[in-house]
């Protein structure tokens, strides 16, 4: 019974494993798509995100399935709900990526009013912050998961930066009040990946010691 568990444990783990890749491809599709003005590219991120939203809907069965069929103990439940909190959190990033690709689809013939670095600065930041996460998860490494906490406070500092940089463009031509605050939009899903990215690794730490860094 026992090694039966632990083989759906590896197998649930493997799945994830793969909806982070998924989650990955995703946002660097999504921002190469913005950078280039690439509408093609964007449609194919936005497609990404029926994917992720189908894997979340496998973990989180294979999850019931473990809860009903299996009698996991303490640790055994605190790394299921920690699954499920991350596949959460997976799947909304997917959502974000998807909605960076929306607006890309808009802004495809336009003239972008600046030269966008800071935003593909944020969004290398936030990939890197995705990225380590899931390889936080993956290593059991709770060291490489407080890092990923604490770099959210860069992902933040771009948002202000950017959201200040486009303010003072809009200041000196009103005209170009509507793409800037689309790609204020764009900088706010980047934070929120970010955000999501943090909240996985809080996770993390939570499947392998028992204790939400929230709460400590």
């Amino acid at each position: 019974m026992r090694r039966h568990f632990l083989e759906q444990m590896t197998d649930l783990k493997r799945s994830l494993i793969e909806m982070g890749g998924i989650i990955e491809y995703a946002i660097d599709t999504a921002v190469k798509a913005l950078i280039k003005q690439d509408a093609e590219a964007a449609k194919t991120a936005i497609q990404f995100d029926e994917v992720i939203d189908q894997k979340e809907r496998e973990i989180e069965s294979a999850c019931m399935r473990l809860l009903i069929q299996q009698q996991p103990v303490a640790s055994d439940l605190r790394r299921i709900t920690a699954v499920l909190k991350i596949i959460t959190d997976m799947e909304r990033i997917g959502d974000q990526s998807a909605d960076i690709s929306e607006i890309t689809l808009l802004l495809a013939d336009a003239s972008y009013i600046n030269e966008l670095k800071h935003i593909r600065l944020m969004a290398e930041a936030a990939i890197g912050m995705v990225h380590k996460a899931v390889d936080a998860y993956v290593q059991e490494d709770t060291k490489l998961a407080h890092e990923v906490i604490l770099s959210d406070d860069i992902v933040d500092s771009y948002f202000v930066e950017i959201r200040e940089e486009l303010c003072e463009l809009i200041q000196k031509n009103v005209e170009d009040v509507h793409q800037a605050f689309d790609l204020i939009m764009i900088a706010k899903y980047l934070e929120r990946i970010g955000d999501h990215a943090a909240n996985i690794a809080e996770w993390v730490v939570y499947s392998i010691t028992g204790s939400h860094p929230q709460e400590a």
